[in-house]
């Protein structure tokens, strides 16, 4: 196997991006099969442990506090409620939990060591755990990995040029700290973005780059259609093509041959044609069951029936990276810091996400 290139440069990956369609697709399918089983596809499940009242003002999302949506918000999930969630997901065919709450950054208190004992409970049913809990801490990564936790997502959402156009209550560099805390444990990482928020096509290519360039690469990349939701700064937005989301497939495919590329949000809007040519261009991970987080998602049946149709079949749980192993929090070596990192706050307005603002305050 040739070694990975870390020094992509993003004229490089806006070349092939805008390859032949044809030649991109043999390009990326002939990566695909020599780093990967083309007929197996990851099935995780998606289960929002947390969900509404988030503080941050992500131009995307239904969960912003800011913003007024008709998502239903929650408390934290209790660990039976998360364990029923998990065994109904395995028995339906996903190998893999990801929980996500709608928090800034994970905090040491008694929340946090509710979803060490998910993660241990979950673990323990010979599923992987994946978080996307926001940014957190060195010694909260190795507090998740002790518990088990198989993957921590973190998106990088976009561009480092067009993330300012998105989010003003994070910075990027936040994100990328982090991946680099996560990667200070035994957790592997995943971490995608979006398409179709209004960015350019360089930008495409320079999230590709931010995330080719980290070594090790993520070992999973979620690709995100926008699910343009009322209420959110982005609600208008046009959906983005099957051929954007192709051509992104197959381009994340060749700069990232060994990472798992999962077809994710936007689902719903795309035949089952359309995910057959993403599979064949590189994508061999999706979410299942009937929503994600708070956005429509394919019914669990109707994803198996379509796998069914092509001849693809689930990956097994652990088939890439050894299970991790439970330490009970009695046996932890790590404790609780009581941690307050400075997150940073840039402060600048975003025109649409203040006016987004504005609206749900007169409503």
């Amino acid at each position: 196997m040739k070694e990975l290139k870390h020094n992509w440069t993003r004229e490089e990956v806006l070349k092939i991006y805008e390859l032949p369609m044809m030649e991109l697709l043999y390009r990326a399918a002939s990566v695909h099969r020599e780093f990967h089983d083309p007929n197996k596809v990851q099935v995780s499940t998606l289960l929002s442990i947390k969900t509404g009242g988030c503080p941050e003002d992500c131009g995307y999302c239904p969960q912003a506090a800011r913003y007024h949506t008709d998502i239903e918000g929650n408390d934290l999930m209790s660990v039976s409620q998360v364990k029923a969630q998990a065994l109904r997901a395995k028995a339906s065919g996903s190998s893999r939990v990801c929980m996500g709450a709608a928090w800034r950054n994970v905090k040491d208190g008694p929340e946090f060591e509710q979803v060490l004992e998910m993660v241990r409970t979950i673990n323990k049913l010979d599923m992987e755990v994946c978080c996307t809990l926001g940014m957190l801490t060195e010694n909260q990564a190795k507090r998740l990995a002790e518990a088990g936790l198989y993957a921590y997502n973190h998106n990088l959402d976009t561009s480092e040029d067009y993330y300012k156009d998105v989010i003003s209550t994070r910075a990027f560099e936040d994100r990328l700290q982090t991946i680099e805390n996560v990667r200070k444990s035994n957790v592997t990482v995943c971490s995608g973005g979006i398409i179709g928020m209004g960015e350019k096509l360089e930008d495409r290519a320079g999230m590709l780059v931010a995330l080719a360039t980290l070594d090790p690469q993520p070992e999973s990349v979620p690709i995100n259609a926008l699910v343009a939701v009322e209420g959110t700064p982005m609600e208008e937005m046009e959906p983005v093509s099957i051929w954007d989301m192709i051509r992104m497939v197959a381009t994340t495919r060749i700069v990232m041959p060994k990472t798992q590329v999962r077809l994710s949000a936007g689902r719903t809007g795309m035949s089952k044609e359309g995910q057959a040519m993403c599979f064949f261009a590189g994508a061999n991970s999706i979410f299942a069951g009937d929503k994600l987080l708070t956005t429509p998602n394919p019914d669990v049946n109707e994803d198996m029936e379509m796998f069914q149709l092509l001849g693809l079949e689930p990956q097994h749980a652990f088939e890439k990276m050894p299970q991790p192993k439970t330490v009970e929090q009695i046996e932890s070596q790590f404790e609780a810091k009581g941690e307050k990192p400075k997150w940073t706050r840039p402060g600048h307005q975003i025109e649409r996400n203040e006016m987004a603002k504005q609206k749900a305050k007169s409503r």
